[in-house]
Formats: structure tokens, sequence, C-alpha cells
């Protein structure tokens, strides 16, 4: 099992926005008992700063991003690089988006390294073989809404910290962060697709994703619609992996980008729409990078599937 710390790390990095919040565009909410709140798009501007922090604390503190402008046909958008050599702790062990958190009327995703404390879920944790241990935690929470006190109360117990030991950001998906950070998921989408067809992780060594930033979009359905766009028809996963087996590896590789899917080839929203609005109609094969690149290491062979959609990352954000 793996002895990676990745609370202890992200940490690191939480003390960075706490200690220059006009720097990053964040509001530290403190209570003398409960947890520390940092806001980073719900009443906060956020912006590119905070976007990069925050997804380097749900990578779990052990994996690197980068911004820079890329063209998609005609497009330049702002993108972003994420880049790992712990790719199944930091990706599929903080960052995946596992935990759903619904008391009463509060409804969030949580992802980050709290999660290797709770275990949600626990299946994944039991494939991935990691679990951490401290007395401080933070999670990110992608939603509209700052948590009260029993949010803080439900997550601090079930990861068996104190109160005053959790740190909670949020940000919604309507916002600078909330779009940088779901862009920031590409290595762990691909990972996570890999994994349920099969895949043995324990054979990846490393990862790098780059993927386009989504423009923000007031309206929850529209962020969410192009959020996952940027991934599904314009993000690519580059892998390094030891495998013997490469006639399997080819398979694998073959069938792992969004374009395996029979609902590729609409925007999400129209997908979703036609699912009636339930993630659970949508064919799973479809969240996956637009692009997947796999270098063996053991024989120097790559093996490259999918494609970019330019005109489907346009009429995404056109709308």
């Amino acid at each position: 099992m793996s002895t990676l710390k990745i609370n202890q790390q992200a940490l690191k990095l939480v003390a960075k926005l706490i200690e220059d919040p006009e720097k990053y565009n964040v509001n530290i909410i403190t209570t003398k008992k409960g947890p520390t709140i940092i806001d980073a798009g719900v009443e906060a501007k956020g912006g590119y700063l905070a976007g990069k922090v925050v997804t380097e604390i749900c990578l779990g503190g052990y994996s690197t991003v980068d911004f820079y402008s890329r063209p998609y046909g005609d497009l330049m958008l702002p993108s972003i690089q994420v880049y790992t050599d712990h790719p199944v702790v930091a990706t599929l062990g903080s960052q995946y988006a596992g935990w759903r958190i619904r008391i009463g009327d509060y409804n969030a995703i949580g992802s980050g390294p709290a999660r290797a404390l709770s275990l949600k879920p626990k299946e994944l944790y039991a494939k991935i073989g990691y679990r951490d241990h401290s007395e401080r935690t933070v999670i990110f929470l992608e939603t509209s809404e700052l948590p009260n006190g029993q949010i803080g109360e439900y997550i601090a117990g079930e990861c068996g910290v104190r109160s005053n030991g959790l740190y909670i950001i949020v940000a919604p998906t309507a916002s600078l962060v909330g779009s940088i950070q779901v862009s920031g998921r590409i290595v762990e989408t691909g990972l996570h697709k890999l994994l349920e067809m099969g895949y043995n992780l324990k054979n990846v060594r490393s990862g790098l994703g780059v993927a386009p930033i989504a423009p923000v979009h007031p309206k929850f359905t529209k962020a969410m619609g192009r959020t996952n766009d940027m991934i599904l028809y314009g993000g690519v996963v580059y892998l390094e992996v030891e495998d013997d087996d490469e006639e399997k590896l080819k398979k694998f590789v073959d069938d792992a980008p969004s374009s395996s899917s029979k609902d590729y080839g609409r925007p999400f929203i129209e997908i979703f729409k036609a699912a009636g609005y339930d993630f659970y109609k949508i064919d799973p094969a479809l969240f996956a990078p637009a692009v997947v690149i796999i270098n063996n290491v053991a024989t120097g062979h790559l093996f490259r599937a999918g494609r970019v959609d330019v005109n489907l990352i346009s009429k995404s954000i056109s709308g």
C-alpha cells in the first residue's frame, strides 16, 4: 500500500490560500470550533491563481498544474496541463469526485484528500489499495452554496477528524475555479475509464493531461455541459505504463477515448437532456478523454486512439 500522505501535502497548499486571500481572490470564513471555509467562487471572485492551487489540492499535492493558450480550430482557448508521477493516488485516491453530499436541501459533489479518510467510495479505494491517515483534512465541494455547520460536522465525522481540523473549499461549476478544476480532471478521467474497463493500474507510472478550460457561463446546466465537453471532445491524456501484454494494451487504448461511446457526437447538454437529466442513463463509456496516448516503457512502443473535435468544442461554447 502506498505511503503517500495526500492530506499532509495538500494542507501545505491550503495554507497559501489562507495566508494571502487577497492574492487568490478567495474569502476565508472561520469559526471558533467549526471548519475553515474557503470560498473560491460562490461570493468570492476566484480566478486562475486560485484555480491552480485548488486543482493541485484536489490532486492531493502530488501533481502540478500549468496554464497556457492553445488553438482549437480558429479558437484560442486557455488550457490546463496537469502532470504527476503518482497518478493513481493523486487522481483516483484524491481528485475523483466520488463523494455525493446530500443533507436536507444541501447538495454538493466532494473531492480531494478528505475522501481518503472517509473512503468514499469504499469500492474504489479497495481497488487501488490506498487510504490516508490524518488529524486534519481538506475537501473541495462543487456547489453554489456555502456549507452550514451541519454539513461541516457531517464531513468531519465521516473523516474521523474534529470540525476545527476540517478545511472546506467551495466553488460552483459556473465559476472560473469551477471550470478550471473540472478540466483539471483530464488525467483522472482517463485512468478511471481504464479502471472501469479492467486495466491493471499498477502498470501506470506517470501521467500528463491537457484540456481546454470552458468559458464561464452563469447558468449551471450550461456550465455543466461546457465543462464536460472540454474533456470529452478536447482533452488529451498521455500515460507511461510498463506492460508485458501489448496486444491487450492496444485493445484498451482503442476503447478508452470518449469516441468509443454510442452517445458520442453531441454537446453534453443535449446528451444529458435526452437522458432525462439522469447521469445513470448516459453510456458510461462516454466519460473519457477525447484522445488517449500510452507509451509502453517496457518496449518503447506508442499507442494512440481518439481525436479532438474542434467543431463540437465550438458548438458547445457558442450558446
